[in-house]
């Protein structure tokens, strides 16, 4: 009897990037590295430095390279935009003299990179020109989903439950703050959450409780983004989070959670440094989950996260924020779609441990590409025979 021999898949994981959230992507990467199915899967890391490099080697595939800064044996490298090209290149710089021009090749993309470049859309684009499978939302729910304007100009129009908003640029502020003050007083009462539009991680978003600190906390924020989002406050909140998983409408929902320790606002160390329970509900821990929450509750976020996630078109897996204000009134804060740790602690209570949520996102990934390799992508309109130079059409 013959043997047969499986041909691993090889899996690109990409992380870092030039992004406020560079080190969170860093763990997030690193996560799904050690959990994939190695019996399925070979890994390719692809490392993206805080100067904007990609790089790859076999040092990129353990934290403790990052934690004792032993990163020596990269390689610069380049991916093709060239419809079907799956080849990792040398960079010229790093090629040598005798070094090969193809280092390897790969057949999925498990991007990881959370913020500016990553998880807007603009990463996605050049997976969608290569014709490769990739994991996680597309062009359009990513960059939706990071604009926190958009975001909510799209669950506005879907009816979906938000608070009251206004948003300006950062050159409007610049040339005449006085009458964004004056629009966001006459818009919205005090307290106000005011956030650039297209970060994550909390990081610079500032409470503002009078018009003092509503100057101080759009100072902060335009040192961040072009396009500020101004929020009501919901007072003496919880904050519960649901992650969806699935593509169209083929949707499941996680465990919900409620982060504990906070009173207004999880900080950046909230989130990723004192944030390291796996699970279980348990007070001492920094998160609660299940959440402790009534049924009906529970339903109607759930059923909101679906709706959420179909408006923006998401695939893969999101985490939607929500908050839960004094009257049990439900309110969408945010969508994430590539949320941190790829949010693998509301999915376990699911039957879905971290090994099993990685093999589901990349098999959705795998269906999302093949069911989009059956559009038309041309169309024979025999239009140069039709049109004269200098752009008149001729009659038929």
């Amino acid at each position: 009897m013959k043997e047969v021999f499986y041909v691993k898949k090889k899996v690109a994981v990409i992380f870092g990037g030039r992004s406020v959230e560079h080190e969170v992507s860093v763990i997030t990467g690193m996560q799904v590295i050690e959990n994939i199915d190695k019996t399925k899967y070979e890994v390719v890391p692809i490392y993206i430095n805080k100067d904007g490099k990609w790089l790859t080697g076999n040092s990129l595939m353990e934290f403790k390279s990052f934690k004792e800064n032993n990163l020596k044996d990269l390689k610069e490298i380049i991916l093709s935009p060239n419809h079907g090209d799956k080849n990792i290149y040398a960079h010229p710089e790093s090629l040598g003299l005798f070094g090969k021009k193809i280092i390897d090749k790969i057949d999925i993309v498990f991007p990881t990179i959370h913020g500016t470049n990553g998880e807007d859309g603009t990463i996605q684009g050049l997976f969608e020109l290569m014709n490769i499978p990739y994991v996680g939302g597309g062009v359009l729910a990513s960059s939706v989903g990071m604009d926190k304007i958009l975001m909510k100009d799209v669950f506005k129009a879907n009816n979906l439950p938000i608070v009251d908003y206004t948003w300006f640029y950062r050159s409007r502020w610049e040339n005449n703050k006085d009458d964004i003050i004056k629009n966001i007083e006459e818009k919205l009462e005090y307290p106000l959450f005011v956030k650039p539009a297209n970060l994550g991680s909390s990081i610079g978003i500032s409470k503002a409780k009078d018009r003092e600190s509503l100057i101080k906390a759009s100072e902060v924020a335009i040192e961040y983004d072009r396009k500020i989002i101004v929020e009501k406050s919901v007072e003496n909140p919880r904050e519960i989070n649901c992650a969806v998983m699935g593509y169209d409408e083929e949707i499941i929902t996680s465990l919900c959670e409620e982060p504990l320790g906070w009173e207004e606002i999880l900080t950046f160390e909230d989130k990723y440094v004192k944030s390291n329970a796996k699970g279980g509900k348990s007070s001492g821990e920094r998160r609660i989950i299940p959440a402790d929450i009534e049924e009906n509750i529970r339903i109607q976020i759930e059923t909101i996260a679906k709706e959420a996630f179909i408006s923006i078109d998401g695939r893969g897996t999101s985490r939607i924020d929500f908050l839960l204000d004094e009257n049990n009134k439900v309110y969408i804060n945010e969508i994430n779609t590539l949320p941190g740790s790829v949010a693998f602690y509301l999915w376990e209570g699911k039957g879905y441990p971290f090994k099993k949520l990685i093999n589901e996102l990349i098999d959705i990934a795998i269906k999302i590409h093949e069911e989009k390799n059956e559009n038309m992508y041309s169309y024979d309109a025999n239009l140069f025979n039709r049109i004269q130079y200098g752009g008149k059409v001729r009659a038929k």
